[in-house]
């Protein structure tokens, strides 16, 4: 937890409560179903946690803004966001039903009502959001081709609406065919731990 209250100094109490929970909740569940790997749970705050908030590092969103979690998981990085951004509203997708599982019920005992939670492909969801957001499911031009659909045209942020990926490694191939409409924040620019020298958040207008 402490690894968070050194990035984000401004929590109000209820986000360090929630955040501090988070911990518990996760460990309990993955005992259960496996949504984190074992031998990761330990590293939950910097890996999972901190990594997706690395969104709110590189883009700042009004309030009403709306997402689209494609491919969560266990609730990454839409929960994170989530209580970091409690005016914003998220649907957390995912084609595995137990990881869905896992997502809503942390997100129900941490009382987050601005989180909904849908188990289906993302080929089959309709709706219109602001943003999407991913975690590294597929290849960047994939994901443009599955996820233009469901874009709106409505702008509510500086940042023009869009995809907003979580990706690691060497990204220049992927991110070509979109060089006039993408943006490439290293997140070791803002994190000075190791996990993140080569962590990047990809953003793509859409």
């Amino acid at each position: 937890m402490d690894i968070i209250l050194k990035y984000f100094s401004g929590l109000t109490d209820k986000q360090k409560e929630q955040f501090a929970a988070l911990y518990d909740l996760y460990a309990d569940w993955n005992s259960k179903i496996n949504v984190i790997s074992r031998k990761d749970i330990e590293n939950l705050y910097e890996r999972h946690v901190l990594h997706s908030l690395g969104i709110a590092k590189a883009h700042n969103f009004r309030s009403g803004t709306s997402f689209l979690d494609v491919g969560t998981g266990g609730g990454f990085p839409g929960i994170p966001l989530a209580i970091f951004f409690p005016e914003c509203e998220f649907l957390l997708l995912d084609s595995i039903g137990k990881k869905i599982k896992v997502a809503a019920e942390v997100a129900s005992a941490l009382g987050l009502s601005n989180v909904r939670f849908r188990h289906a492909r993302v080929e089959e969801e309709k709706g219109k959001f602001n943003f999407v957001v991913s975690r590294a499911v597929m290849p960047l031009a994939d994901l443009v081709k599955l996820v233009r659909k469901n874009i709106s045209s409505d702008h509510k942020n500086a940042t023009p609406n869009g995809l907003i990926c979580l990706k690691g490694g060497e990204l220049a191939h992927e991110v070509l065919p979109f060089k006039q409409v993408a943006e490439v924040t290293d997140l070791s620019d803002f994190f000075e731990e190791e996990f993140f020298e080569t962590k990047k958040v990809v953003y793509v207008a859409l």
